[in-house]
């Protein structure tokens, strides 16, 4: 037996009037997960525990079979395993977006335009960071780039119980309000000004201007946390497991698990991923890799519902159903290899809030060449609301998945 996780990050939300009373789930025209749905487990379940703010950490690691509350210090820890910082017990770790501010002249009067700069490339943005590390970096202070956006400050001998804002729930307000607070803030913040003369007239940045596009005119620092702890995968549910994504979050939980972490060439993180590429390789995983179990993680709808791009949230769900599930679920068949697949959300990204929530997500639990459907026609929120079926903790998943 073989089983596949296929996870759409941020895929679950809200109805929507421009969508007719619909959800992007119930709108896409996605016939192959539908048509698992009517012989699969179909439900909700709670990946959040309670008091813990729906991040995309928490969640996956809930989904992967890891309780939060037994083992989560942060998310930027998680996002520089994956970096390759070397990290020692006593640091404290922040993750720094490269971001788009407006440009009134007081830091406080700024607004929060772009929580990713314009989705900038990973090259200009390695140069930005490479720049900003000759003012930043000291004995106390490590700055690192990441992928895109998405980058890792360090602190030596680091202090926690910070108050510190992710970019993307401030999406369009004014930064006045979620300005860092805390033991290291007035450091914190000194940086985050400091970034904003430094960068504003970057060549990268006039460039970017001179191009439409958004400039990286500040870093913003969010999600600290110390060095994690994760069990091994292999140890703790007896399967060789492989994790295929685009982004330095769910990676990291991956090697921190002691799981394979698949790289494929094209995949951004953005609804222009090479979706093909990673089912193909998926399939390589588990077909010809000796590997039992393959975590596919896709974060396209999420990065559509933090823009409140409707079009491309519905696009990226038809993109997972048929170049996703649908090659993976015949290319498995066609090898004549059983399997089971969980289809799921890590949290709902709905398009009216642009950020994150802690509702239930709708799962999908499917045995191939078995019937256990519970009566869901199709897969999307009301229909798993109608199945009965709520799972109050999102280790669970896993468990139902290799049970």
């Amino acid at each position: 037996m073989k089983y596949i996780v296929i996870l759409g990050d941020g895929m679950a939300d809200w109805p929507l009037k421009e969508l007719g009373g619909k959800t992007p789930l119930q709108a896409a025209e996605k016939p192959n997960i539908d048509a698992l749905a009517k012989n699969a487990e179909v439900g909700l379940c709670r990946t959040v525990p309670q008091g813990f703010k729906p991040g995309s950490d928490v969640a996956n690691l809930s989904v992967m079979g890891y309780d939060p509350r037994e083992c989560y210090t942060g998310r930027s820890p998680l996002e520089a395993v994956s970096i390759g910082i070397p990290l020692r017990d006593t640091d404290v770790t922040l993750r720094c977006n490269l971001v788009t501010l407006s440009d009134e002249e007081n830091y406080e009067d700024k607004t929060m335009l772009d929580y990713s700069a314009g989705e900038i490339s990973t090259a200009e943005a390695r140069e930005l960071i490479g720049f900003l590390k000759q003012h930043f970096d000291s004995e106390k202070f490590t700055l690192y780039a990441g992928v895109s956006y998405r980058h890792c400050l360090v602190a030596d001998h680091g202090k926690t119980g910070h108050d510190l804002t992710p970019p993307h729930d401030i999406t369009d307000k004014p930064v006045r309000g979620f300005l860092p607070k805390g033991p290291q803030a007035q450091e914190y913040l000194d940086m985050m000004k400091r970034s904003a003369k430094l960068l504003r007239d970057h060549p990268i940045n006039l460039a970017r201007i001179a191009a439409g596009k958004r400039p990286a005119n500040s870093v913003w620092f969010w999600g600290e946390g110390t060095k994690p702890r994760l069990e091994n995968f292999e140890s703790k549910f007896g399967k060789k497991g492989a994790v295929i994504s685009a982004v330095d979050l769910v990676k990291g939980i991956g090697i921190l698990a002691g799981m394979k972490v698949i790289d494929v060439e094209g995949a951004t993180g953005n609804y222009d991923t090479n979706f093909t590429g990673k089912a193909d390789a998926a399939l390589a995983a588990l077909l010809s890799g000796g590997q039992d179990l393959v975590y596919v993680h896709m974060e396209a709808p999420d990065e559509c519902g933090h823009q409140g791009d409707i079009a491309h949230k519905v696009y990226s769900i038809e993109c997972i159903d048929k170049q996703v599930v649908k090659r993976i679920a015949e290319g498995l068949r066609t090898a004549n290899q059983p399997f089971r697949m969980l289809i799921c959300p890590d949290h709902p990204t709905p398009i009216a809030v642009r950020t994150h929530v802690s509702d239930p997500v709708p799962y999908l639990l499917y045995e191939e060449g078995k019937d256990n459907g519970n009566g869901a026609a199709s897969y999307d929120e009301e229909q798993a609301k109608k199945t009965g079926i709520l799972l109050e903790e999102g280790t669970q998943l896993m468990k139902k998945l290799l049970s």
